[in-house]
């Protein structure tokens, strides 16, 4: 176990980019209190994420959540049920911060986190553990942006197999099968696009090796967020209409087993930037931010 940190700050070059929230109180049972970034911002200053929206009020900055984990919502509000359509159930979980563990060596100009969770029932029991560390680094050739480095594993009990789902698996359609790591993007207009394809109708569902989210803040501040880390069988899940969000979705089509005893793993790289960057300058960052 590590030492349990005074400030869980991210900061790149000293000035802090992120706050990471252990424990909110304010997060109602029903929205599925889970440890979350906010505010992120950009080294200009400009908020690139929102937490806890009129919209949506479970969705709470960045974080991992699921909305079926073998029964159990861990996304908040309300669940989709086949034949039915969303419904408020009484079953809603939580993650739980369960300690620190060793970050290992912070990125130049950076810092890191790491820390152990616990992925519980309604009635408190352990689904899954997880294993986190988060790191934030500047970006080489890059003055404007810095890199957000987010990796997690999910270990399933020794005894049984645990099954991510979504809506999508659940029986909605029109691509809604979100459920991963997710990004509530500040308010704002935004466009996103990938290497071959435009627009949230184009992108959602897709499986490019990269995804841009170009935002722009209530103060005019323009930003660019870079999206990374999708692994076989993962896809895209982004909006840009009705909210604006993205989401490495772990079911987008199908369920995901985790077999009894083994681990899923992820890591995502995010770059995130001041101004609105063009494909080409996307295509011309460092192949560690898009790869």
């Amino acid at each position: 176990m590590g030492e349990e940190p005074t400030d869980v700050r991210l900061r790149v070059h000293g000035e802090t980019v992120a706050e990471y929230v252990l424990d909110d109180p304010e997060v109602d049972p029903r929205w599925s209190p889970r440890p979350y970034l906010h505010p992120v911002r950009t080294l200009g200053g400009t908020p690139v994420t929102d937490a806890m929206p009129a919209d949506h009020r479970w969705h709470l900055g960045v974080s991992v959540a699921m909305q079926d984990v073998s029964g159990t919502n861990l996304w908040g509000g309300r669940t989709y049920v086949r034949d039915a359509g969303y419904t408020w159930l009484d079953d809603h979980g939580r993650i739980l911060h369960d300690g620190w563990l060793p970050a290992g060596a912070a990125p130049d100009g950076g810092s890191a986190l790491a820390q152990r969770l616990r992925w519980l029932d309604l009635a408190g029991a352990t689904l899954l553990v997880e294993e986190r560390r988060v790191a934030a680094a500047a970006l080489a050739g890059q003055p404007g942006a810095w890199l957000l480095d987010f990796g997690y594993t999910l270990t399933a009990p020794a005894d049984r197999e645990v099954v991510l789902g979504s809506p999508a698996t659940n029986g909605r359609p029109g691509g809604a099968g979100y459920g991963g790591f997710f990004w509530r993007v500040a308010p704002g207009q935004a466009r996103t696009f990938t290497a071959t394809a435009d627009g949230e109708d184009q992108v959602n569902g897709s499986t490019e090796p990269w995804l841009a989210l170009v935002g722009r803040g209530d103060g005019g501040a323009s930003y660019t967020l870079v999206f990374t880390g999708l692994a076989d069988g993962d896809h895209w899940f982004v909006r840009t209409g009705i909210y604006p969000g993205v989401c490495v979705a772990l079911a987008f089509e199908r369920t995901l087993p985790v077999p009894a005893g083994t681990a899923l793993r992820r890591r995502h790289r995010i770059v995130v930037a001041d101004g609105e960057l063009t494909r080409d300058e996307v295509l011309g960052l460092a192949p560690v931010a898009v790869s």
